[in-house]
């Protein structure tokens, strides 16, 4: 929808607050709930062209151009553009657009600023039944936890005040007298803009909505800057309230470290905060998931289910260390996949897991259910493409979004290349390497659309990286699940999703015992299968031990994780001394 159609569906009034005269536009049914929402700066009510489509199918969704911007009245004066005003502005336009009801807010940059400022007054419990806050803090709670920070200069306490000083550097910049205003009158252009904001948060230009005013709203709205800053933190005073708050914090903020937000739970009595691998303008480049979690938090306030994400996110809640996370496992019916899923829920995770044999993930699934977790079992070959992308799909529908998957489904083979039949060899590839690349596109489609990050762990194996006669396919496959867990890991840094490689050695699963030994008989082939799962046995290296490992690489954001003493010697040889690993493969023959 362009800005143009944004318009023409917005009805228009005039507001006014004092001598100033507010524009406001309005969408959807005005029986309906009310969400305003406040833009900050150098923004209009145009930063919420993309989000009000979302939300105003079902709400009446207000946006207005605060003082001094956009068809708002203009003003030079610096005391114009104080919170207490802006504040009052705020109130106003709440007070004629919702008289009867209380109203929920969306606010963003300067705009959560001010409405900080309005949800700390006597009346804000009677007029604002929640606030979404998103890369806008209470600048009396930043005075106030700089302060705190550095009486107790620990190296932490100091290194954290400091770094937002770095990040707030260019507000010092913006209070200077006349220079801000000349280089954006100088340099300041629409389409400049559009390129640095889209550069910061990894969005294309062209969501990047600005209004028609842009140019001379980035002059004028300058003296926000002067009106506040040094004002509020140098002398920060107490600010309670009672309003609901929900904090919507960008990992990479230019403006406002994470850590700034950090004491919010001593202001506030019911307090969410969702941490989101994004930059400053969410507004531009996640939309739906404003949009996702205001609706979730207005939702709950009114009695309705909570969902997952919200629970997660309220500050104040006891729970276990995976409570409210749905991890979804496949080959989950049997060894590593079974005790992985049991180890992550006794540790609170909703588990759906699949398995290419019903039966045993069901009776997985009831293994977890007797220690009083949830489980869910489905039945999954996770070489069928089309099959994991129905599978994907039923999950999302019926359970969520996935915050952590673990493509664990695998099979063995052993036996000379030349006696490897192509379709043997090509069935390991499409198993091994195929299913976790099945599982990633389904799951991490979803994962890095939803925009809050998570967690993808890829089983792959020792023999990643020891090369070793008999043991072409099987090598293969999980070599490449190696290299592809690397690619996958650049790709998704950015969206905050961790992928996790890990890489057991000599593990009793039953995955030995049904490895299929190409070039032998049916007879000899059997004694493989039992002498092998024998000597994996002697070495009493059992699965939850490395459902263990797994646990503890996502707790602690592992990339590559060799399980086993002898994974581990071996991935430091193949680093440090490759020749050295060729030469005794060539030599040393173990099947």
């Amino acid at each position: 929808m362009t800005t143009t159609d944004i318009d023409s569906i917005a009805t228009e009034r005039i507001v006014r607050s004092g001598e100033f005269e507010l524009a406001v536009y309005e969408y959807g049914d005005p029986a309906a709930e009310t969400i305003v929402l406040v833009h900050g700066w150098p923004d209009t009510h145009h930063l919420w062209d993309s989000v009000v489509p979302l939300l105003a199918g079902r709400f009446h969704v207000v946006a207005y151009d605060t003082r001094g911007h956009g068809r708002s009245t203009r003003t030079q004066r610096t005391a114009d553009y104080r919170l207490d005003a802006l504040a009052a502005d705020f109130y106003a336009v709440a007070d004629a657009v919702s008289p009867e009801r209380p109203v929920h807010v969306l606010a963003h940059d300067w705009g959560s600023v001010q409405v900080w400022e309005a949800v700390c007054e006597p009346r804000a419990k009677a007029r604002i039944a929640s606030f979404t806050s998103v890369s806008g803090p209470n600048l009396d709670h930043i005075g106030k936890w700089m302060r705190d920070r550095l009486s107790r200069p620990t190296p932490r306490n100091v290194w954290q005040p400091f770094t937002q000083l770095m990040s707030s550097a260019y507000t010092f910049f913006f209070m200077t007298p006349g220079l801000p205003r000349a280089a954006f009158n100088l340099l300041g252009t629409e389409e400049r803009w559009q390129r640095l904001v889209s550069l910061m948060n990894e969005t294309s230009p062209s969501n990047v909505k600005l209004g028609p005013t842009f140019r001379r709203d980035s002059v004028d709205g300058l003296l926000i800057y002067r009106a506040n800053i040094v004002q509020r933190l140098l002398a920060p005073r107490e600010r309670h309230t009672e309003v609901p708050v929900q904090l919507i914090v960008a990992g990479r903020d230019v403006a406002v470290r994470p850590a700034g937000y950090d004491d919010e739970r001593k202001w506030t009595q019911r307090l969410w905060r969702r941490d989101v691998p994004a930059g400053h303008w969410m507004p531009f480049s996640h939309p739906e998931l404003l949009a996702t979690a205001t609706t979730e938090l207005i939702d709950s306030l009114g009695g309705g289910t909570i969902p997952r994400g919200l629970r997660r996110a309220e500050i104040g809640r006891t729970r276990k260390p995976f409570e409210d996370q749905l991890l979804v496992i496949t080959g989950g019916g049997s060894g590593i996949g079974r005790e992985t899923a049991l180890a992550f829920a006794r540790r609170g995770a909703e588990i759906v897991l699949s398995d290419i044999n019903l039966d045993a993930a069901k009776e997985t699934a009831e293994l977890i259910a007797a220690e009083h977790g949830v489980a869910h079992a489905y039945q999954l070959d996770v070489a069928d493409e089309s099959a994991v992308q129905a599978h994907a799909r039923e999950v999302i529908d019926a359970h969520g979004v996935p915050d952590i998957l673990i493509n664990n489904a695998g099979i063995g083979q052993a036996g000379g290349f030349f006696d490897t039949p192509s379709v043997e060899f090509d069935r390991v590839m499409r198993i091994n390497l195929g299913g976790v690349v099945n599982g990633c596109r389904a799951f991490g489609a979803a994962m890095a659309e939803r925009g809050l990050g998570g967690h993808i762990v890829n089983l792959s194996s020792m023999a990643a990286y020891s090369p070793q006669q008999g043991f072409s396919a099987y090598s293969t496959s999980k070599s490449a699940v190696y290299m592809f867990s690397d690619c996958l890991r650049a790709e998704l840094t950015g969206r905050g999703i961790s992928v996790h490689t890990v890489c057991p050695g000599i593990v009793h699963t039953n995955i030995v015992a049904t490895t299929k030994f190409s070039g032998v008989s049916a007879e000899e082939e059997k004694r493989k299968q039992e002498q092998y799962d024998k000597l994996y046995r002697a070495r009493r290296y059992t699965p939850d031990k490395v459902a263990e490992q797994i646990v503890r690489a996502v707790q602690d954001d592992r990339d590559i994780v060799p399980v086993t003493p002898e994974a581990r010697l071996q991935l430091q040889f193949n680093r440090f001394a490759p020749a050295a690993v060729r030469f005794f493969a060539a030599r040393v023959k173990l099947t």
